[in-house]
Parts: C-alpha cells; structure tokens; sequence
C-alpha cells in the first residue's frame, strides 16, 4: 500500500539520489513552485543529488535555458536528462534513417542544432538531412507544431501519409497532455499513440521507457544509488520508476489533483489507494506536492 508523507524530510537519509519530474512536480510552466524547490535544495545539502528527468523534447541546454529564465535556482538541482537528450541519441543512430521529416515546433528547433558533449561521438558519425514528408526515411516528432490551438485531430491526413511509406515515428515526448498554467495542452505523446491508433510505428525515449533512465544514470554517475522516482505522472513517473525496479514518490497534486479530494495539498487516503488500483499501479510512497 502507498504511504502519504508530508515532505520530503520524512524520507531524509533513505536515498542518494532523486529523479525528478519538472513539469506539474518543480514548475508549472510559467513559474517554479517555492516548496518544491526548497525541498529539493534541502535534499542536496544533506549529500543528495538530483538528476531532474523530464520529458522535454529538447536537449538539456535549452531546457536549462527554460529554468534559468523561469528563476529556478540552479543550487536545487546536480544534472537533467531530457527525453530530447535520450530521441537525439536515437536518430543519431540511424534509427528513423537519413532523411527525418520534423513535426513540431519552432521552439523545439535546438533539437536539431544542440547537442550534449555526451553525444559527440554520435554526432561525428552521423549523416542526417531534414526533408518534406515526401522524402522522408523517418519522423522525428516533438509535439505540435502549435500546441496552443492544434490537437492530434489536424494531423490526421499526415500521419495517414507517413503510415503509407511506412515510416517510423520517433517520439520525443511519451507524455499526452501538460498543464500550462491553467491551460491544457496536447503533446508529442498524443501524436505517437494516434499514429499507433491508425496502425503506424512510434518509438518513445522519455519516461516510462529505458533510454531516459540509462541516460539519467550516466549523468547520475554514482554506482549502486538508492534512487527515487519522484513525479506527478502516474503514467511514466510511477510506471516508468518501477519498470526500473526503483522506489517512487507520487505527487498526487499535479495532473491528476482532483482525483483525491478537494484538498490538493493533502490527498484522501481511501481515494488515493482506489485510483492506484483501478491503474494496477501502486507508488511506494504519495505526497500533495513536492516540499
């Protein structure tokens, strides 16, 4: 059964290391949650380290540019593995081929021109060209191309021509929605499973799948840490910390708040156990939010 704490301080001294989810966990997309990052500051002065794990289709400079301007201090966290850090490894290796046709937008274009000094030696090696749908030997897909307005309904004729050469999607971004602010919006998680839907291949590289954590390990750079998954996505955090055989911190006040009554800072037991279940999915521990 799931145990709720109060902060992280009731966990002190049980792990080395935190894995930790940004958006919905740390920040809301506009604005750093104070008690998290506290939280997180506190767990690295007593010897901790933190690798925030996120599923950004960028690589780690842009998202580290992204926090900087937000005004998350840079003293509550070690590293970050990014999914785009993890896809970017992916087609540097041939596996959508050559010639990558790009749906996404223009702020995700460092997905092409960054790369992370743990990725030079693919990036020496490899020979990819940008090209219309038409020309294309692969998909790199990192969300909509306008994700305030689009859904994965105007992509339908794309997709449909992408399932008929054959194409494989590489999914920069496993997750489906994100909270922005107070705004829902679709992500590049919501195109993959469409193309899946319609018969099409998506690989995925962020949370819940393996590259992202082999890629947080490295950057961890410690042997055989006591490591805990922390994130508000029951989906890939949860899931993706126990495919790993790792423990889990659920925050329940994120993307999934008011499954568990109405005080978001303090889910109700009884629901919290009841909505695990029904997901066949059991965090080691839960928590309102992150502090």
């Amino acid at each position: 059964m799931t145990e709720i704490i109060r902060s992280l301080a009731d966990l002190s001294g049980r792990y080395d290391a935190l894995f930790c989810d940004l958006w919905g966990c740390l920040h809301n997309g506009v604005t750093p949650f104070p008690a998290a990052v506290s939280a997180l500051q506190s767990f690295r002065a007593g010897g901790g380290k933190v690798i925030l794990v996120t599923n950004a289709p960028r690589p780690k400079s842009s998202v580290v540019k992204q926090l900087d301007a937000m005004g998350l201090p840079r003293d509550a966290w070690d590293d970050v593995a990014t999914s785009g850090d993890a896809t970017q490894a992916a087609m540097l290796s041939g596996a959508a081929g050559p010639r990558i046709h790009h749906i996404g937008a223009p702020k995700d274009e460092p997905f092409f021109t960054d790369f992370e000094d743990d990725l030079a030696h693919l990036v020496a090696k490899a020979d990819i060209t940008r090209v219309s749908l038409d020309q294309a030997t692969g998909i790199v897909c990192t969300g909509m191309a306008d994700d305030l307005t689009e859904t994965p309904d105007d992509y339908r004729g794309k997709l449909l021509m992408a399932k008929a050469k054959g194409l494989k999607m590489l999914c920069a971004n496993p997750d489906i929605i994100v909270d922005m602010g107070d705004k829902r919006l679709y992500c590049a998680g919501a195109l993959a499973k469409a193309y899946e839907d319609m018969g099409g291949e998506s690989l995925y590289y962020g949370k819940p799948h393996p590259p992202i954590y082999d890629l947080a390990r490295r950057r961890l750079g410690l042997d055989e840490a006591r490591i805990l998954c922390v994130g508000d996505g029951i989906k890939t955090d949860v899931q993706g910390g126990l495919g790993e055989g790792l423990d889990t911190l659920f925050v329940t006040g994120g993307i999934a708040s008011h499954e568990f009554g109405p005080d978001f800072s303090n889910p109700d037991n009884d629901l919290l156990q009841s909505w695990l279940a029904s997901h066949q999915l059991s965090a080691t521990f839960a928590i309102g939010y992150l502090r």
